[in-house]
C-alpha cells in the first residue's frame, strides 16, 4: 500500500494540529520536537508561535544540534554558548529545549548499507526520546538544493561532527576542515540519505513528520542572509513516510502555476536534490509513490 500524506492549502498552527491528528499515529513517552532554530538574521524561518499547538499537543521538548561552519563567520549556531542565546533570542525557551550535542560525546549510529557513510554521529541526547517529530520548513538550500524532512533527519540530527561528517562524504568529522574537503554534490546527497536513515531507524514506528510549504525561498533557514521568498506558499504537508513527504512537496512546487517557482527549481536542480529522495528510498526508509489525501 503506498503511504499517505496529506495536505492542505490552509497555513495555521491549527491546522498543522489537524494534519498530525490524521496520521492517526500517538507518539510515545517523550517526544523530541526536531524543529529549525533559525540563524540570526534569518527572515524566513518559522517562529516558536507557529508551532506551539503542535508542541504542546504531544508535549514534546524542542530539539535542535550545533552547525558545523568552521572557519566560516556565517552565522552563530555552531558553538553552544552562542546557539543557546540565539534559541532563547528566537523565542525557542517558550518551550522544554535541548541542544543534543551541547555534550560530548556523540552518539555513534551504524550504517550497515549505507552508499558514503558507514557511521552517523548524532548528539548523545538523542538516545534519551522515546519518539520524535519532525517539524520541517520546506523551501531552497544552497548545498542540497532544497531542505525538507530528510534533511531534519539527516544534517538536522547530526551532531556537529556529524555534520562536517555528511558535508566531506565521510571524509573527516572536524568542524574546521569541512568546506576544505566537501564532498562532489551526489556524493553529497547519498551522505545525507545515509544519515537520515539512521534517524529513521531509530524511531521506527516512533516518529511523523509534518512539513510546511511557506517562505519558499531558494535559501535556508541556516543562512543569516537569505533572499526572500520567490513564490507564493503552497500549504501544509504530514505523513509517516519521509521521502514520501519529500517527493510530495517538490511534486507541489512543480505542479505550481506560480511563475517564481522557476527560481526555485533551479536551485533544486542545480544542485540534483532529487538524488536525496531517490538514495533515501534506495535505502529502504520510505516511498517515492504515495497516495495525497487533501484536507479542506
Amino acid at each position: 500500500m503506498k503511504p499517505k500524506v496529506f495536505f492542505t492549502k490552509k497555513i495555521t498552527p491549527e491546522k498543522v494540529v489537524e494534519l498530525y491528528d490524521a496520521l492517526g499515529i500517538d507518539l510515545p513517552g517523550k517526544v523530541a520536537v526536531k524543529v529549525h532554530s533559525g540563524e540570526k538574521g534569518n527572515q524566513n524561518f518559522l517562529h516558536p508561535d507557529f508551532w506551539a499547538p503542535m508542541v504542546e499537543k504531544v508535549q514534546g521538548t524542542v530539539v535542535e544540534c550545533n552547525t558545523a561552519y568552521g572557519d566560516f563567520d556565517v552565522g552563530v549556531r555552531d558553538h553552544t554558548d552562542s546557539h543557546l542565546k540565539l534559541l532563547e533570542l528566537h523565542g525557542w525557551n517558550a518551550f522544554d529545549v535541548d541542544l543534543m550535542d551541547a555534550e560530548g560525546p556523540d552518539d555513534v549510529l551504524p550504517i550497515p548499507g549505507g552508499k558514503v557513510l558507514k557511521t552517523n554521529l548524532v548528539g548523545k541526547h538523542m538516545k534519551d526520546y522515546d519518539s520524535m517529530l519532525v517539524l520541517a520548513h520546506f523551501k531552497g538550500h544552497p548545498a542540497g538544493g532544497f531542505g525538507g524532512a530528510l534533511k531534519q533527519l539527516s544534517i538536522g540530527c547530526a551532531s556537529s561532527r556529524g555534520k562536517a561528517l555528511i558535508h566531506s562524504g565521510g571524509f573527516t568529522d572536524s568542524n574546521m576542515d569541512t568546506w576544505k574537503h566537501h564532498a562532489a554534490q551526489d556524493t553529497f546527497c547519498e551522505a545525507m540519505a545515509d544519515a537520515a536513515s539512521t534517524v529513521a531507524k531509530f524511531f521506527e514506528g516512533r516518529i511523523a513528520y509534518i512539513s510546511v510549504m511557506k517562505n519558499l525561498s531558494v535559501d535556508c533557514d541556516c543562512c543569516a542572509v537569505a533572499e526572500d521568498p520567490c513564490m507564493k506558499d503552497i500549504g501544509i504537508l504530514a505523513s509517516l513516510d519521509p521521502v514520501a513527504i519529500d517527493q510530495a512537496c517538490l511534486d507541489l512546487v512543480y505542479a505550481s502555476e506560480d511563475p517564481g517557482k522557476a527560481h526555485l527549481l533551479e536551485r533544486i536542480e542545480s544542485r540534483n536534490g532529487i538524488h536525496t529522495v531517490e538514495a533515501a528510498a534506495a535505502l529502504g526508509i520510505g516511498s517515492r509513490e504515495y497516495t495525497l489525501v487533501t484536507v479542506e
